[in-house]
C-alpha cells in the first residue's frame, strides 16, 4: 500500500521562543535550524522578520536547508493594500521560499480586537495570500482561534479559511490558539473544513497544550484528514506550550495506524537521534531535561519494581511499548530498597558488571543499599553512585585518587561600587599516584558573580588530577538538587548532582551529610570516579 505523505512543520524558533524565560541568540537559532534540518523536518519557521533585531539578523544569516524556510507575519492591515503594508513587506523581504501569515478566523476577535467587519477581514485574508502567491512564495494561512471561532460562528470560521485556500494558500493551518479544544472537537471541525471545500492535503494543525491535549488534538486532526502537523521541540511555546514534536514524531513513525499509513521525512537513523536532539535544546536553554517526557525522558524506560525488572529480563516488551533504542534512549533499572535481585543483576549488567544468579555478593549489595538508604541516601535517581557502591562491594572499583582534605570559605566584602558581594573559595588536596596535589578555585563566573561554595569545590576538584586531567576536562555540573531528609536538630541533607560530558552522557550521584558542603563534595567525588571508570582509565 502506498503511504500518504505527512508534512512536519517546526515552529521552535518562533512560537517556541515565546516561552516564558526563553530568548534565543542568533547563533543558537542557527544551531537549532541545522539540527531540525538534519532531523528531516519539512518546514522550519524561523521567526517574524522585522519584529525584533534577533529575528531580523537570523534571517540575514539563516543557513541553507533542505527544509523549506518559512517567515512568519500577519495579514495586511485594514485600509492598506498588501503592496503598501510595511509590516507585510518586512516579512516578504526576508526572502524565504514560504511565508505563513496569521489572520483572524473567530468573529469575536475580528469585531472586538481588530474593530473591523467580518467582510473586511475576509478581504484582508484573500488579498494577503494572493499577494504572496503573485510574488512566487508558498503561502500558508494561520487561522488564529479557529476552533473557538468554529464553535462560536462556524459559517464565518469556514468562510475565513476558504478565502485563504481560494486565494492560493498551499496550507490552511487550523489553530487551537487558546489550547482549550478537545480531540473530538478538533476532529469534527477539521472534517467540516474538508466538507467546505478545502482538501485535507492542504490542511495543517497547530495546537497548544493548555489541557494536555496538544499531541492528541494533532493526531485527531490527522485522523480527520489534515496532512501537516505543526509543533516545537520539547513542546516549547506560550503558556503550557505547543504540540511536542519529540512525542509526535515517534508516534507517527512507530505507532499504528500512522506508521503503516503515512510517510514522514524523519528516517530511522534520524529517529534514533531524537533523545540527543531533545537534550541539545535543553542544553542551549540551560534547562534540566524533563525526566518523565515521553520517549526521550530519562525515566521513560525506567523500571523500578522488582516484578517489572524480572519480566524485562525475559522480554522487554512486557513493560515497554517501544524499544528505547529506536529513539536513542536507554533502559534504566533504578536501584532502591524495593529492588530485588532481578533488578540488581539487570542494572549491574547494563553497567558492564556480570554477576551470576545466586552469587552471595548480590545479597551483600542489596543489604548495603538498604543500610545507606536508611541513612538518607537515594539510589533511585543516583544510578552512578549505585554503580560505584556495587563495584566497591565486588572489589571492582579502581583506586584513582585519595582526598586528603578540603576547605571552603565564603567571604562577604564590598566591591568597587561599594556593594556587598560574596566570594566563595575552595581548597582541595588529593593524592594521585603517591603525589599530593593542591588546587584552589574561586566560584566567580565570567560576569564576576559568585556561583557559590559548591561551584568552587567542583572547580577545585577538577582543576588538577594529574594524569587523569585530560579525561575529566569535558565534565560539567548541570544540575544540583538538595533535600532535607530529617527535620529538627538532627537534619540530614541529601544532595543529588547531575553531570554530563562531551559524549552526551549524563549521570547522577548522591551525597548525604548533616553538612550540605560535605554532602555536595561526596556527590562530586562520585561523579568524577564514575567518569574515570566509564572512560576505561587505568589507575596510576
Amino acid at each position: 500500500m502506498t503511504k500518504e505523505r505527512l508534512y512536519l512543520y517546526d515552529t521552535t524558533l518562533r512560537d517556541g521562543q515565546q516561552t516564558q524565560g526563553v530568548q534565543f541568540a542568533t547563533a543558537e537559532k542557527i544551531q537549532i535550524a541545522k539540527t531540525l534540518d538534519a532531523l528531516g523536518l519539512d518546514y522550519i519557521e524561523g521567526g517574524w522578520p522585522g519584529a525584533n533585531p534577533t529575528d531580523s539578523e537570523f534571517f540575514e544569516n539563516r543557513p541553507d536547508t533542505k527544509a523549506r524556510f518559512t517567515a512568519f507575519g500577519m495579514t495586511k492591515r485594514a485600509g492598506l493594500s498588501a503592496e503598501n503594508d510595511d509590516v507585510l513587506a518586512a516579512v516578504m523581504n526576508a526572502g524565504t521560499p514560504a511565508v505563513c501569515l496569521v489572520g483572524k478566523s473567530h468573529d469575536f476577535h475580528v469585531e472586538t480586537a481588530l474593530g473591523i467587519s467580518l467582510a473586511e477581514n475576509t478581504d484582508n485574508i484573500a488579498k494577503s495570500i494572493s499577494h504572496l502567491v503573485a510574488q512566487g512564495r508558498e503561502a500558508l494561512f494561520d487561522a488564529e482561534h479557529f476552533f473557538d471561532g468554529y464553535k462560536s460562528n462556524p459559517a464565518y470560521a469556514l468562510e475565513a479559511v476558504k478565502a485563504a485556500y481560494d486565494a492560493g494558500a498551499r496550507w490552511v493551518v487550523l489553530c487551537d490558539t487558546n489550547g482549550g479544544a478537545l480531540p473530538s472537537e478538533v476532529f469534527d471541525a477539521t472534517k467540516a473544513v474538508i466538507a467546505a471545500g478545502v482538501p485535507g492535503d492542504h490542511i495543517g494543525i497547530h495546537t497548544h497544550n493548555d489541557t494536555e491535549h496538544a499531541v492528541a488534538n494533532s493526531l485527531a486532526a490527522v485522523d480527520a484528514g489534515a496532512r501537516q502537523i505543526q509543533g516545537t521541540l520539547n513542546g516549547l511555546g506560550e503558556r503550557c506550550g505547543n504540540a511536542n514534536l519529540t512525542t509526535l514524531i515517534p508516534m507517527l513513525a512507530l505507532k499504528e495506524p500512522y506508521a503503516s499509513r503515512f510517510e514522514i521525512g524523519v528516517d530511522a537513523e534520524a529517529l534514533a537521534g531524537m533523545t540527543r536532539v531533545s537534550r541539545m535544546l535543553d542544553d542551549i536553554l540551560n534547562r534540566v531535561p524533563t525526566k518523565q517526557a515521553a520517549f526521550v525522558g530519562a525515566s521513560a524506560f525506567a523500571h523500578k519494581a522488582g516484578l517489572h525488572a524480572s519480566a524485562i529480563l525475559k522480554d522487554p516488551s512486557t513493560y515497554e511499548h517501544v524499544d528505547p533504542a529506536t529513539v536513542g534512549n536507554e533502559r534504566i533499572i533504578p536501584m532502591s530498597n524495593q529492588a530485588g535481585q532481578s533488578n540488581l543483576r539487570r542494572r549491574l549488567s547494563e553497567a558492564g558488571i556480570s554477576v551470576e544468579k545466586g552469587d552471595p555478593a548480590l545479597a551483600r549489595i542489596l543489604e548495603k543499599i538498604k543500610e545507606k538508604e536508611a541513612e538518607g541516601y537515594s539510589f533511585d535517581t543516583a544510578q552512578a553512585s549505585f554503580e560505584l557502591l556495587a563495584r566497591k562491594e565486588l572489589g571492582q572499583l579502581p583506586s584513582y585518587f585519595e582526598v586528603k582534605r578540603y576547605k571552603v570559605t565564603v567571604e562577604r566584602r564590598k566591591n568597587k561600587r561599594n556593594k556587598m558581594v560574596s566570594l566563595s573559595e575552595a581548597v582541595v588536596v588529593v593524592k594521585v599516584g603517591g603525589e599530593k596535589r593542591m588546587s584552589v578555585s574561586e566560584s566567580v563566573d565570567a560576569s564576576g558573580s559568585d556561583r557559590g561554595p559548591v561551584n568552587a569545590l567542583s572547580k577545585a576538584l577538577a582543576k588538577d588530577l594529574g594524569p587523569y586531567q585530560e579525561v575529566i576536562d569535558d565534565m560539567r555540573l548541570v544540575d544540583f538538587k538538595v533535600r532535607i531528609t530529617q527535620g529538627g536538630t538532627e537534619a540530614v541533607t541529601r544532595v543529588i548532582i547531575d553531570s554530563e560530558d562531551s559524549q552526551g552522557r549524563r549521570w547522577s550521584t548522591v551525597g548525604v551529610s548533616p553538612n550540605i558542603v560535605d554532602a555536595s563534595f561526596e556527590a562530586l567525588v562520585d561523579a568524577t570516579l564514575w567518569k574515570l571508570v566509564h572512560d576505561g582509565v587505568t589507575p596510576c
